[in-house]
């Protein structure tokens, strides 16, 4: 089962994709990570990846595809994976579904865990206080981050619509259902 899990900030995405993919036995791969591993691995996109990294700049599409096309032409990812953090925009859902088919691969479902932005926000202040993340404090800056994510995402909600694979999940209430939810959806034929 290949799956990619999308969601504004603060929807569980992270969480959610961890929990699943420990009862699925599904491998969690978070772009971050990908990315950090690449650089300590020093494969070549490693190298070039760590530049963008330490100038504190986004590293662009093409390198991120290639390092999870790495993972995928390695058998890594033979028996399933949740992807999660990317793709964030059109373009990159379309060089990863463009890299799967031509490695003989595809995804499975996209998985919009839903919430709303009344529940984000709730969930960021917690998350500020806990975690003392200034960024998720201040709730114009995670109206922001919301609009911001709605500018890009909802586009690929549209796109991953268009190739039959979406699938919307409750993202609401507590953490063992919202799991449970999920779960089930993956596991439906």
């Amino acid at each position: 089962m290949n799956l990619v899990f999308l969601g504004p900030p603060g929807s569980g995405k992270g969480t959610q994709a961890k929990r699943i993919a420990k009862k699925l036995d599904l491998l969690h791969l978070s772009t971050g990570d990908l990315l950090r591993e690449a650089v300590k691995n020093g494969t070549e996109l490693g190298k070039k990846a760590k530049t963008y990294m330490e100038a504190g700049e986004l590293v662009p599409d093409d390198l991120i595809v290639g390092i999870i096309e790495e993972k995928v032409a390695s058998g890594e990812l033979a028996d399933g994976y949740i992807l999660d953090g990317f793709p964030r925009t059109v373009p990159q859902a379309e060089a990863l579904r463009d890299m799967l088919k031509k490695n003989d691969s595809g995804l499975d479902k996209a998985i919009l865990i839903d919430v709303t932005d009344e529940e984000v926000i709730d969930r960021l202040s917690s998350r500020a206080k806990i975690e003392g993340r200034a960024d998720d404090a201040d709730v114009s800056v995670v109206r922001n981050r919301l609009d911001v994510y709605k500018k890009q995402t909802q586009p690929i909600i549209d796109f991953y619509e268009k190739e039959s694979i979406l699938t919307k999940v409750d993202g609401e209430g507590d953490i063992d259902d919202i799991t449970y939810r999920l779960q089930e959806a993956i596991t439906k034929k």
